[in-house]
């Protein structure tokens, strides 16, 4: 076998295995959440900002970037850690990939800070999510 052909063999399994972990991660972002801009702070500027899904789970919020070819979630916040900081409209540059709709939420958890963009329906589901969490202080336990 020439050099040539094992460089073009080792193309095609690349191309194969680019092309494998693409449609996993179309897969896995078509198996539904809520359509979200995420970015983590401090972030200068306008910077930073990140389409993608959330997908809200018992403990924990996971978020997948629409341009992220990683088989996980790109970020994660959990429950019981989760502060809302605050709120506010999208300014300046922020309005080229968001409307006047969207509510931006500064989110803390555990250490990390986040910028949630949120459209009105999305935000109540957000909000149901957090407000609805167990408390810190209740333990369930099972008897063995």
């Amino acid at each position: 076998m020439t050099i040539g052909m094992t460089v073009l063999i080792i193309l095609v399994v690349l191309l194969a295995a680019f092309v494998a972990v693409f449609l996993y991660r179309l897969a896995v972002l078509r198996r539904g959440g809520t359509a979200a801009i995420l970015r983590v702070t401090p972030a200068p500027g306008d910077t930073g900002w990140r389409h993608g899904v959330i997908r809200y789970g018992e403990g924990s919020l996971v978020f997948f970037k629409l341009s992220s070819l990683r088989p996980g979630p790109d970020s994660r916040i959990e429950r019981q850690g989760i502060e809302v900081a605050g709120r506010r409209s999208p300014e300046g540059s922020e309005f080229d990939i968001m409307s006047e709709e969207i509510i931006i939420l500064s989110v803390k958890d555990r250490g990390s800070s986040y910028e949630i963009a949120l459209d009105g329906g999305a935000l109540t589901a957000f909000l149901s999510w957090v407000e609805s969490r167990p408390s810190g202080r209740s333990v369930r336990g099972r008897r063995l």
